[in-house]
Protein backbone atom coordinates (compact mmCIF):
# COMPACT_ATOMS: atom_id res chain seq x y z
CA UNK A 1 0.00 0.00 0.00
CA UNK A 2 1.30 3.31 -0.36
CA UNK A 3 1.52 4.67 2.95
CA UNK A 4 1.42 8.36 1.65
CA UNK A 5 -1.81 8.08 0.70
CA UNK A 6 -4.10 9.70 3.52
CA UNK A 7 -5.67 7.15 5.51
CA UNK A 8 -7.91 9.51 7.68
CA UNK A 9 -6.20 7.48 10.57
CA UNK A 10 -3.90 9.05 13.30
CA UNK A 11 -0.57 7.40 12.68
CA UNK A 12 -2.08 5.88 9.17
CA UNK A 13 1.37 6.27 7.00
CA UNK A 14 3.26 4.63 9.84
CA UNK A 15 0.66 1.86 10.29
CA UNK A 16 0.56 0.88 6.39
CA UNK A 17 4.24 1.01 6.76
CA UNK A 18 4.54 -1.20 9.84
CA UNK A 19 2.10 -3.70 8.04
CA UNK A 20 3.97 -3.70 5.03
CA UNK A 21 7.02 -4.45 6.77
CA UNK A 22 5.62 -7.23 8.48
CA UNK A 23 5.18 -9.18 5.55
CA UNK A 24 8.63 -8.79 4.25
CA UNK A 25 11.47 -9.91 4.71
CA UNK A 26 14.12 -6.74 5.31
CA UNK A 27 14.81 -6.75 9.25
CA UNK A 28 15.99 -3.42 8.95
CA UNK A 29 13.06 -2.22 7.69
CA UNK A 30 10.89 -3.74 9.58
CA UNK A 31 12.86 -2.73 12.89
CA UNK A 32 12.45 1.01 11.20
CA UNK A 33 8.23 0.52 10.24
CA UNK A 34 8.28 -0.50 14.29
CA UNK A 35 9.89 2.55 15.31
CA UNK A 36 8.22 5.18 13.03
CA UNK A 37 5.11 3.80 14.61
CA UNK A 38 6.09 3.93 17.77
CA UNK A 39 7.66 7.33 17.69
CA UNK A 40 3.95 8.42 16.09
CA UNK A 41 1.46 6.50 18.36
CA UNK A 42 3.81 5.00 21.50
CA UNK A 43 4.50 1.47 22.17
CA UNK A 44 0.79 0.35 23.04
CA UNK A 45 0.07 1.13 19.40
CA UNK A 46 2.93 -1.12 17.97
CA UNK A 47 1.85 -4.05 20.11
CA UNK A 48 -1.87 -3.58 19.43
CA UNK A 49 -0.71 -3.52 15.62
CA UNK A 50 1.08 -6.62 16.24
CA UNK A 51 -1.55 -8.57 17.33
CA UNK A 52 -4.09 -7.66 14.77
CA UNK A 53 -1.37 -8.52 12.33
CA UNK A 54 -0.91 -12.46 14.19
CA UNK A 55 -4.79 -12.34 14.41
CA UNK A 56 -5.08 -12.22 10.98
CA UNK A 57 -2.39 -15.05 10.18
CA UNK A 58 -3.89 -17.12 12.73
CA UNK A 59 -7.56 -17.17 11.60
CA UNK A 60 -6.11 -17.67 8.23
CA UNK A 61 -4.18 -20.53 9.59
CA UNK A 62 -7.60 -21.74 11.33
CA UNK A 63 -9.21 -21.60 7.93
CA UNK A 64 -6.83 -23.83 5.82
CA UNK A 65 -6.79 -26.49 9.31
CA UNK A 66 -10.18 -27.15 9.21
CA UNK A 67 -10.48 -27.13 4.98
CA UNK A 68 -12.66 -24.22 4.92
CA UNK A 69 -13.29 -23.37 1.13
CA UNK A 70 -12.16 -20.45 -0.33
CA UNK A 71 -15.30 -18.52 -1.99
CA UNK A 72 -15.79 -20.03 -5.73
CA UNK A 73 -15.50 -15.74 -6.93
CA UNK A 74 -12.59 -15.39 -5.12
CA UNK A 75 -11.40 -18.46 -6.39
CA UNK A 76 -12.40 -16.91 -9.89
CA UNK A 77 -11.07 -14.06 -8.75
CA UNK A 78 -7.08 -15.17 -7.83
CA UNK A 79 -6.66 -18.22 -10.45
CA UNK A 80 -3.53 -16.54 -12.70
CA UNK A 81 -1.91 -15.59 -8.98
CA UNK A 82 -2.47 -19.18 -7.68
CA UNK A 83 -1.00 -20.63 -11.00
CA UNK A 84 2.08 -18.71 -10.88
CA UNK A 85 2.90 -19.65 -7.40
CA UNK A 86 1.80 -22.80 -7.52
CA UNK A 87 -0.79 -22.72 -5.05
CA UNK A 88 -3.56 -25.43 -6.12
CA UNK A 89 -1.08 -27.97 -5.22
CA UNK A 90 -0.54 -27.41 -1.52
CA UNK A 91 -2.69 -30.11 -0.23
CA UNK A 92 -5.04 -27.61 1.48
CA UNK A 93 -6.32 -25.84 -1.83
CA UNK A 94 -8.24 -29.47 -2.61
CA UNK A 95 -10.89 -27.84 -0.07
CA UNK A 96 -11.54 -25.21 -2.41
CA UNK A 97 -10.85 -26.92 -5.52
CA UNK A 98 -13.42 -29.83 -4.62
CA UNK A 99 -16.48 -27.58 -4.04
CA UNK A 100 -15.04 -25.20 -7.24
CA UNK A 101 -13.75 -27.93 -9.93
CA UNK A 102 -12.03 -25.99 -12.69
CA UNK A 103 -11.83 -22.61 -10.74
Amino acid sequence: MDSKLPSGVPGGAELLTFSDTLLGTDRTALDAGRKALEQKLGSVAVARAAAVAANFTKNDRIANAVGAPVDPMMLKLTKEVREQLGLDAFRSAANSLVHSPGA
